[in-house]
């Protein structure tokens, strides 16, 4: 299929310009509420206020056409902009960020959607970490090609920031970047580096960005966790927040705009959702899931990761290769002292129990592995940076063969050496949280200045 340019309905313009940050909110069936918020280059559409409550929406259909709503259910931020008539992105070229996870919720793709209608100008898609598709493992990403279904050009934004980035946005000839991906609550999930990338990329090429926003699929009560440290900033971690920040991508990208991106903040609106509260879990949203990345196939995957994928930093599995990923750990040579100990730890919400497995891929592929597996069974008690710190610091003292790799990686998803040298020096979990303490304490009083859901 060719490229189409389509003509804009005459809508109300872009919002999203410099000024006071906005917030759009329900004020019942007579219409909706706008009122100020805190001074910054961005506006809120979907809430009313930082900590209010937010209105319903239908989902547009291919037309337009509004679908059916399941009673109860979660309404993302692109529900709300379709139903709004994709009003901030009248007379505006599009470009969207996104991956397998921008679904409506009938399971039809957000990019299918918007270039049957007629009242989106969407230009070009743009993939991050895994590609549009989703088809790459870890590291990797589908590089630049044409979407076979809509014939639109795709640019792959992994390993790109800054100049480089803001080219690829000029050269795809885009007034507005929109992005749309499923995170999954966690500091080194690529994804929310992406949309800073992107965030900064835009403005340096002058380019607006509008965030859907969808849920933190563990939740949003609490960050935890240590704050990255500057030195050790990557792309599993641009800046200083929590290893588990609790927030959903508008929130962060409300305090990436006005907390990281220094003088020259993003033109930047944030779609909000309607139905989410901060103690909801994925499955009670009422959404369908997608898995975002290869191996992160449910919501239980996601409840455990910001703990477990600390084992990327060792010489363990992390459960790659296996059907539950990050829920299985292990090596050669474990047995089922590292299940006991980690057990008589008696952290809450979660009982480990001894398992074993075969990596079809990835560390100790075709071996045999002892370790353990996560049984969650109180959502809200359970701490998964806590559980992770536990499991490092059993597998240390019960297996001799433990290991970190060669090039301290456990210390950029920690987000310092701080970590690692005090389990080396024997501390437990207590004494390696109570030094992350302070900072996280500093962090939750900036993010609190952000959170957009009650």
């Amino acid at each position: 299929m060719t490229l189409s340019r389509r003509g804009v309905l005459g809508l109300a313009g872009a919002v999203g310009s410099a000024g006071a940050m906005g917030a759009l909110g329900a004020a019942g069936p007579a219409g909706t509420a706008r009122t100020a918020g805190t001074a910054g280059t961005a506006e809120t559409i979907g809430t009313a206020g930082a900590k209010g409550t937010v209105g319903t929406s239908g989902t547009a259909g291919a037309a337009g056409a509004a679908a059916p709503r399941a009673a109860g259910r979660v309404r993302t931020g692109f529900e709300r902009l379709a139903a709004d008539g994709y009003a901030v992105l009248a007379g505006q070229r599009v470009g969207v960020v996104t991956n397998p996870t921008g679904i409506t919720p009938d399971a039809r793709h957000l990019v299918d959607v918007l270039h049957a209608d007629e009242r989106v100008d969407l230009v070009a898609v743009f993939g991050p970490e895994h590609g549009f598709r989703g088809t790459a493992q870890a590291g990797d990403s589908e590089g630049a090609s044409r979407d076979p279904a809509t014939g639109l050009p795709v640019y792959d934004t992994y390993g790109k920031s800054g100049q480089r980035l803001a080219d690829v946005f000029t050269a795809a000839g885009i007034d507005t970047v929109v992005f749309d991906i499923q995170d999954v609550g966690a500091r080194f999930y690529t994804y929310i580096w992406t949309l800073y990338d992107c965030m900064r990329a835009a403005a340096l090429a002058g380019k607006a960005v509008v965030v859907l926003d969808r849920p933190n699929p563990v939740g949003g009560r609490r960050a935890a966790g240590p704050v990255l440290e500057r030195p050790y900033a990557g792309f599993v971690g641009r800046e200083p927040i929590a290893l588990a920040h609790g927030m959903t991508a508008a929130e962060l990208a409300r305090l990436f705009n006005g907390e990281f991106l220094g003088a020259a903040p993003v033109r930047l609106t944030t779609v909000g959702m309607s139905g989410w509260r901060r103690g909801s879990f994925f499955g009670e949203t009422g959404l369908p899931w997608v898995p975002p990345s290869p191996n992160m196939p449910t919501p239980d995957t996601a409840l455990a990761y910001a703990g477990t994928c600390l084992f990327e930093g060792t010489n363990l599995s992390e459960g790659r290769g296996t059907t539950t990923p990050f829920e299985v750990l292990g090596a050669e040579g474990i047995d089922r002292r590292w299940a006991e100990a980690a057990n008589a730890l008696g952290l809450p919400g979660v009982w480990f129990r001894e398992a074993y497995f075969t990596p079809t891929f990835s560390k100790h592929m075709g071996k045999v592995c002892g370790g353990v597996r996560l049984i969650v069974h109180d959502r809200e008690a359970f701490d998964p940076v806590r559980a992770g710190i536990g499991l490092l610091v059993t597998a240390r003292r019960v297996w001799s063969g433990f290991g970190w790799r060669p090039d301290h990686w456990i210390d950029r998803l920690t987000g310092s050496d701080r970590v690692r040298k005090l389990i080396d020096a024997g501390a437990g979990v207590e004494e390696v949280a109570d030094d992350w303490a302070a900072g996280l304490a500093r962090f939750e009083a900036v993010r609190a200045r952000y959170l957009l859901y009650p």
